[in-house]
């Protein structure tokens, strides 16, 4: 007895000064690598996430992990946009439509994404619309209006994400300057581009940390530590329904999102991603039901991306939720009224497993002449017109109303509603996985408070809650003489002088300029509604 206590006394030391060693030494362990997943399934009702599952034939990768709803409502109207739904759910504020990363009073807020980057997480976004987008932008840039590409794409340029993925390409750009014109001097055909001048696809490639790639090839070669930037379309991706034939040299929603979770993976802290399947939404504005099952299939893919990885990984917070409703779809309609109790699915999905494009990739193929207009109805699953039906096709006067009829005889062959081509306003699913996950009816703007508490900074508190500065005012309370120099007014810079000093900050850049010498920011220089803000620290 009296020897084994000398022992337990030696054993009990040896245990606290290992415990008291410094971390240097090696005995205290890192802190786990945390991400968050991220992702959108935009413009997406609960009925055709059912339409999805029995078109598969079989259960979604989403099924597994709902865990609750989300309210969508804006800060101004019981139905939202993407633009107010988007900033909802980057920067935990309510705010109006068309405002990008902006509260409801047009003043800039730190995104979810920001913050991440500022704390040393790996960055992403992921898109099959155009990056510059409604909900991508919201979580890359800041402005008052969602339809300024060209200020979103180079504020994105500037933010220096870790992965960009997904089309847009056209505003990366400037515009030709052998734009060919018709003899009225307008172009001949639509030139989306930059009005500044910029060429941005330059900028990207001027440096060494990007690598920017253009097919989908590109995804599967990359340099250790190197950037990515993928531009697939000058505009939006095609519909993954139609990609295989008309499109084969982009990448599917899936695809991308492997590669850059794939990308992220090697950050030492860890990353938040943010994904985006966002064309359900596109796809429901025209009322087009094959498009939407397209989009919420290649959706569900690339969630199955995101679970395959978290659930290896351990660490990894995954969520999935659409911003809000679109298009009022319905499994039944007006001619179910009295047989709805003897429907079968197949009455739902047969006539939609006919169509092998979506609406758009079928009359993508129209000649000018019409000549292929039944191969294009048959290439959208309608046969068997009748002749009232066809004579309304053929006499559809643009191509637009020509898909508007398809997608009316569509909905009525399979016996689906719709009550508008524009948002709707009901709660939504929302999906979640791993650690920290939300889970039951909760707000959008609880959604971002959720990931970075997560990843282990606040939003509404501390130096991110009030970020950004009116730059006019900071300034000429220092006694600085301040002037917005509009002289290019495609490139406003805010000008602060006091003595011999001179500060230029350019917009939507992450640099300024004193004395003619380039100085970088944490942020990008934001100017917007006449007000230029910026981040500064003294």
């Amino acid at each position: 007895m009296k020897t084994i206590q000398p022992i337990l006394i030696v054993i009990i030391l040896l245990s606290l000064l290992a415990f008291s060693f410094p971390g240097s030494c090696g005995f205290a362990a890192n802190p786990p690598r945390k991400n968050v997943i991220f992702m959108i399934m935009d413009g997406t009702n609960s009925d055709i996430v059912t339409l999805s599952r029995w078109y598969k034939g079989s259960a979604l990768n989403l099924d597994k992990i709902l865990a609750g709803g989300v309210r969508t409502y804006s800060g101004e109207s019981a139905i939202t946009d993407s633009a107010a739904a988007g900033s909802a759910m980057a920067t935990g504020r309510k705010t109006r439509a068309d405002y990008i990363g902006m509260n409801a009073k047009g003043k800039p807020v730190l995104t979810v994404l920001e913050a991440a980057r500022l704390s040393g997480y790996g960055t992403g976004i992921v898109a099959t619309s155009p990056v510059q987008h409604a909900t991508p932008a919201a979580f890359t840039s800041h402005v008052l209006n969602r339809d300024d590409f060209g200020d979103i794409g180079e504020q994105q340029v500037y933010q220096e994400l870790d992965v960009i993925l997904g089309g847009g390409a056209a505003w990366l750009k400037p515009k030709p300057k052998n734009a060919v014109k018709n003899d009225d001097g307008m172009l001949k055909t639509k030139q989306i581009s930059r009005e500044d001048g910029e060429n941005h696809i330059a900028t990207i490639k001027s440096g060494s940390s990007y690598s920017f790639i253009t097919k989908k090839e590109g995804l599967s070669k990359r340099n250790s530590g190197e950037r990515l930037w993928g531009a697939f379309a000058e505009e939006d991706l095609a519909y993954d329904f139609d990609r295989k034939a008309l499109k084969p040299d982009e990448p599917t929603l899936a695809e991308m999102t492997r590669a850059a979770i794939g990308r992220l993976s090697d950050k030492d802290k860890g990353f938040f991603l943010m994904v985006e399947g966002s064309k359900v939404d596109w796809a429901a504005h025209k009322n087009d039901p094959v498009g939407m099952i397209s989009e919420v299939l290649s959706f569900d893919q690339a969630v199955g991306e995101a679970l395959k990885f978290a659930e290896k990984d351990g660490n990894t917070m995954v969520i999935a939720v659409t911003d809000h409703g679109n298009s009022g779809l319905t499994l039944g309609n007006a001619d179910t009224d009295k047989t709805y109790k003897s429907q079968p699915r197949e009455n739902f999905i047969e006539p939609l497993k006919k169509a092998k494009y979506t609406v758009k990739g079928a009359t993508s193929q129209l000649k000018k002449d019409r000549s292929n207009l039944k191969e294009v109805l048959k290439a959208y699953g309608l046969t068997g017109l009748s002749k009232k039906e066809y004579c309304l096709m053929d006499e559809a006067k643009s191509v637009g109303d020509l898909e508007n009829e398809m997608v009316k005889l569509m909905a009525k062959r399979s016996n689906l509603g719709f009550s508008t081509h524009g948002h709707t306003g009901e709660d939504v699913f929302l999906y979640a996985y791993g650690p920290g996950k939300p889970a039951g009816l909760i707000e959008n703007t609880e959604l971002p408070q959720v990931m970075a508490g997560y990843l282990g900074f606040a939003l509404d508190s501390g130096p991110f809650s009030d970020w950004y500065l009116d730059g006019k005012e900071f300034f000429r309370e220092r006694g600085y003489r301040v002037l917005i120099d509009k002289r290019d007014n495609k490139n406003p810079e805010l000008v602060v002088t006091r003595g011999d000093e001179e500060l230029r900050f350019p917009e939507n850049k992450n640099f300024y300029f004193r004395n003619g010498e380039a100085v970088k920011l944490k942020s990008v220089n934001v100017h917007s509604g006449g007000r230029f803000y910026i981040h500064w620290e003294e």
